[in-house]
């Protein structure tokens, strides 16, 4: 019998986080603004960006904005990537602070965060990440927080490593290809949460799914 997220995570010694789809709801917010940042470059080119995000929610928006800049015909420049990240980040912050719980998420987590090592790992700007937790008082509930430009995978293996933990005794909670491919490089468990946005990797991870924290 396949065991339930709440038996695995009882199990493990530490679980990895991932944010957006998996703690907050909050990955049609980050759609939205990519595509009203590139509005100006027209309908076509928007919603292609918007799609891209939406097929690639685990990648760094440092990865992004290069390549939607490119399909707009600007000249891809540090500095224009720069800017582009800082509107992004004025327009997403307080949005994602407000978006909604994934529903059980508060509850299971007071449950679980005194009993083993919580450890978020997300594509957010470290700095913005951290802001984003202190504004929702849940920093506390994390052991450590890895944000870019850490890659979800390498930040897997530095925990794993500074800890002394085996791949087995970990498991890692995520939405999204990257963070599929993040536990698959470290030989850590993954346990999807399923939406719209993912079907694909559902059928990856076939029994592995779980809608939200009440409904495992």
């Amino acid at each position: 019998m396949q065991k339930s997220l709440t038996q695995l995570v009882d199990s493990a010694e530490v679980v990895f986080w991932d944010f957006d789809g998996v703690i907050k709801d909050s990955v049609e917010v980050k759609s939205a603004a990519f595509e009203k940042l590139f509005s100006s470059y027209g309908a076509d080119i928007a919603y292609k960006v918007r799609l891209h995000h939406e097929q690639n929610t685990g990648l760094s928006r440092l990865e992004k904005i290069p390549l939607y800049l490119s399909w707009s015909n600007e000249v891809v420049t540090s500095k224009k990537v720069q800017e582009f990240c800082n509107r992004f980040s004025l327009m997403v912050k307080q949005s994602v602070i407000d978006s909604p719980w994934v529903h059980g998420f508060l509850e299971f987590i007071e449950r679980h965060y005194e009993l083993k090592k919580h450890v978020l790992v997300t594509a957010t700007p470290i700095e913005e990440i951290e802001e984003i937790l202190k504004s929702l008082n849940i920093l506390h509930f994390f052991y450590e927080v890895y944000g870019t430009p850490n890659t979800k995978s390498d930040a897997i293996k530095q925990v794993l490593k500074n800890l002394k933990i085996m791949p087995k005794h970990a498991i890692m909670l995520g939405d999204s290809d990257s963070d599929y491919q993040a536990a698959k490089d470290n030989n850590v468990l993954f346990f999807l949460r399923s939406t719209e946005l993912n079907r694909d990797l559902q059928n990856k991870c076939k029994d592995k799914t779980f809608k939200d924290f009440i409904n495992e």
